[in-house]
């Protein structure tokens, strides 16, 4: 099969993983990304358009994300993309214009009229009226969209491409009450390509490493760090902003991972967790009570703000506590994650929704 993944931004290589995949079992598959991940996870086609991430613009953005909240009626389905007023809609047709020029060439030189299936992830075409999938759902080309983050929660989807969708993914488990048509696969992740550690620091290493600190907790968690100072000898790492080799090969030094608490954004876990626990580090996380029960053997160290401190001083206080944390951490990545178990279970859905 030849299959593209379009994506806004690699994000957490989640995208390139997906690809990878495919192309673990023979399919020929290429990803194309519109901007450039400034943690530097690995990409194949990138575009690099032009991102606003000025002030102001990070302004904006948190300002949609926290206005109009959900009525009770919209609760249990997904926002609406569109333009909030008419500034925002003449940005949007002017971005559209300026990028035309370099997806015109990506498509030239890059033959990507060849492919069979789309992947549009985040559920987005390379432009905002949609006009790229609308004719490739014309030609007869099947289209996937794929919502790997808080792209359907918060920003929502964009109708037109809804209505072209043949087949609708999600990472998030939240996501399969906002929508009434999407189904959950597990992020392909190879644990293999990751050692497992096999010897604790004698003064432990805790590390942090929060792609957004609002959304994964950091507020609650340092007081917490300084509270655990005072009754263990610890080293703390909080890890931002470095490029992705880089927090790996932190990681590979220390022996407790914090993922978040608060559940102030996603369900539990991501990439960044997927690699501590494929290391075998015991990792810290909160879960909402619906995704606990979902998730199938949670390998995780489950906290909230009020007993973080009391979790981490039972992982400090006993090494057989973090040696078996680790070592059922490891298994499920394998077993849950794998690229064998994901491709198995997207081919399902490929043949289920008449892609194959």
């Amino acid at each position: 099969m030849k299959i593209l993944h379009v994506a806004p931004i690699n994000v957490a290589g989640v995208p390139y993983s997906m690809m990878d995949m495919q192309r673990r079992f023979g399919h020929h598959a290429r990803l194309v990304t519109l901007h450039t991940n400034s943690l530097t996870f690995t990409e194949d086609i990138c575009l690099s358009l032009p991102l606003p991430r000025h002030t102001p613009a990070r302004i904006w953005r948190h300002f949609k994300r926290q206005s109009n909240p959900a009525s009770e009626a919209e609760k249990d389905r997904p926002p609406v993309l569109k333009p909030r007023n008419v500034l925002e809609r003449g940005y949007f047709e002017f971005d559209d214009w300026r990028r035309s020029t370099v997806v015109t060439r990506a498509f030239q030189e890059h033959n990507l009229d060849e492919f069979e299936i789309i992947h549009f992830d985040g559920g987005l075409d390379f432009y905002r009226d949609a006009r790229v999938a609308k004719r490739w759902k014309h030609e007869g080309k099947k289209i996937v969209c794929h919502y790997m983050g808080s792209d359907l929660r918060v920003r929502g989807v964009h109708p037109v491409m809804d209505e072209l969708s043949d087949l609708n993914l999600t990472n998030e488990s939240d996501h399969l009450r906002l929508h009434p048509n999407i189904h959950y696969i597990f992020i392909p992740f190879e644990a293999s390509a990751y050692a497992v550690r096999t010897n604790d620091n004698d003064r432990l290493r805790i590390i942090h490493s929060p792609s957004n600190r609002a959304m994964k907790g950091t507020r609650f968690i340092l007081p917490v760090i300084e509270k655990l100072k005072q009754v263990r000898d610890i080293e703390f790492l909080l890890v931002e902003g470095a490029p992705h080799e880089e927090v790996v090969r932190i990681k590979q030094t220390c022996d407790i991972a914090i993922e978040q608490v608060g559940n102030l954004g996603g369900t539990g876990y991501g990439r960044n967790s997927l690699e501590t626990l494929a290391m075998g580090i015991p990792t810290i996380t909160e879960m909402t009570p619906d995704y606990l029960a979902w998730l199938p053997e949670n390998p995780f160290v489950l906290a909230s703000p009020a007993t973080l401190v009391d979790r981490l001083i039972e992982l400090i206080d006993d090494p057989d506590l973090r040696k078996q944390k680790g070592t059922e951490g490891r298994a499920w990545v394998e077993r849950y994650h794998s690229y064998d178990s994901v491709n198995h279970r997207l081919m399902d859905l490929y043949r289920d929704h008449g892609i194959l």
